[in-house]
């Protein structure tokens, strides 16, 4: 019997056809799977793998934060219209509440200092009354000491005619009304405080539909 030499091998196929018979892969080109590995092959194939499986985990992490970023602005998309409602409603809310704090305040100023707008009124009409030779004050229960007062700050004005005062119970208190020969003007403090709440209530409908964007002012 003959011995095989040492440095022989087993004949095997190694060289792959396909079905068209060309060759799939070379017999150079095989080998055979590693099943044995030193130390050193062993400890980089870890590290390999642990590097691998930290980008992986990375890669999910930036994924699932892309994600949750998506999410929220959805979120806050869907809620702006809510938003937007909750906001108004808290600008009306809040108008109200000034403006009837408002009306306390000149209710009480009013009640305290009845003849203020008139003779607020008459300071600020002097360049226009100035030259006029008579006006007339219609207001409600005026008494001397005020109408004293008056005379003074139409003098002060610039006023030197004729003024005549006509008392008007017709007239709610602290209202009045001034009349001069090229002109008049006339003050209601229920009328003043109507076309108040119709100014502010035209301001807040107009807000309604130009109001600031809520997600313009805290952007992701």
């Amino acid at each position: 019997m003959t011995a095989a030499p040492l440095n022989s091998r087993p004949f095997a196929f190694d060289t792959e056809f396909s079905s068209d018979g060309s060759v799939a892969r070379a017999g150079a080109a095989f080998a055979p799977t590693k099943r044995a590995y030193l130390p050193a092959e062993v400890e980089a194939l870890v590290a390999q793998a642990r590097f691998e499986g930290r980008e992986a985990a990375l890669a999910e992490v930036d994924s699932l934060q892309a994600m949750a970023v998506v999410a929220v602005a959805e979120a806050v998309s869907a809620a702006t219209p809510t938003l937007a409602a909750i906001a108004q409603t808290h600008r009306e809310q809040s108008a109200e509440l000034a403006l009837a704090a408002a009306r306390v305040v000149a209710g009480a100023a009013l009640d305290r200092f009845p003849a203020g707008p008139l003779q607020a009124a008459i300071e600020a009409l002097g360049q226009e009354i100035d030259a006029s030779p008579r006006l007339v004050i219609r207001a409600q229960g005026l008494d001397d000491a005020v109408k004293v007062k008056l005379q003074a700050i139409c003098v002060d004005a610039g006023f030197s005619g004729l003024i005549a005062f006509r008392d008007d119970p017709g007239l709610s208190a602290a209202a009045f009304q001034l009349e001069w020969a090229d002109g008049r003007a006339d003050y209601d403090p229920a009328e003043a405080a109507a076309r108040m709440g119709e100014a502010l209530a035209a301001t807040l409908a107009a807000e309604a539909g130009h109001a600031e964007s809520l997600t313009d002012r805290s952007a992701l």
